[in-house]
């Protein structure tokens, strides 16, 4: 560690591992949505935006010299929906909960570069996540699968193949998974 850089407090290093665990556990989540239900939106790009944010965070991480800790959410321990609309709505609860968690968070520090990641997540998390999963909540109201099943519009279904085809068939956002440890 540089010697201009002084350690972290444990309330700054407690804060970095909440919004990390709450990252993972995001990007976690929404990897298994599109698994179960394909690539569809807005789990797509809001999974990439969940990636991005994990590596700000451990950019932070290494910037101070904390080990980063390991991705703990597996397939097994995240929550599996019966439907693309009870996913999205759990998505609004969970962007809820982030913007609240990096409220309490951003008392932890007074370093500007933590400060920043934690605003830009949060904003990302409030201004852009939650109102993409309330509106795919309310456009979706009683679709009960992907949108490639049984009761998906034909328009629904064609947007998939679109995006399936855009996205080169891949599940995982990003391309790639994150290693679970």
């Amino acid at each position: 560690m540089s010697a201009l850089i002084s350690p972290l407090s444990a309330p700054e290093i407690q804060a970095l591992r909440d919004a990390l665990d709450d990252e993972y556990h995001a990007w976690a989540t929404y990897s298994q949505v599109l698994d179960d239900f394909g690539p569809v939106q807005p789990f797509l790009n809001i999974c990439d935006s969940e990636q991005s944010h994990i590596q700000a965070l451990q950019r932070l991480f290494q910037r101070y010299n904390v080990p980063i800790p390991s991705n703990p959410w597996g397939t097994a321990t995240v929550p599996r929906f019966s439907s693309l609309h009870q996913a999205c709505q759990a998505g609004v609860r969970a962007e809820i909960d982030n913007g609240e968690l990096y409220t309490r968070i951003l008392g932890a520090t007074r370093r500007s570069n933590i400060l920043e990641v934690f605003q830009r997540l949060q904003t990302a998390s409030q201004e852009r996540h939650l109102p993409a999963f309330q509106r795919a909540a309310a456009r979706l109201g009683g679709v009960t699968a992907g949108p490639t099943g049984p009761t998906a519009s034909a328009d629904d279904r064609g947007r998939g193949v679109a995006r399936r085809r855009r996205h080169g068939g891949r599940r995982q956002c990003g391309g790639w998974p994150l290693p679970l440890t």
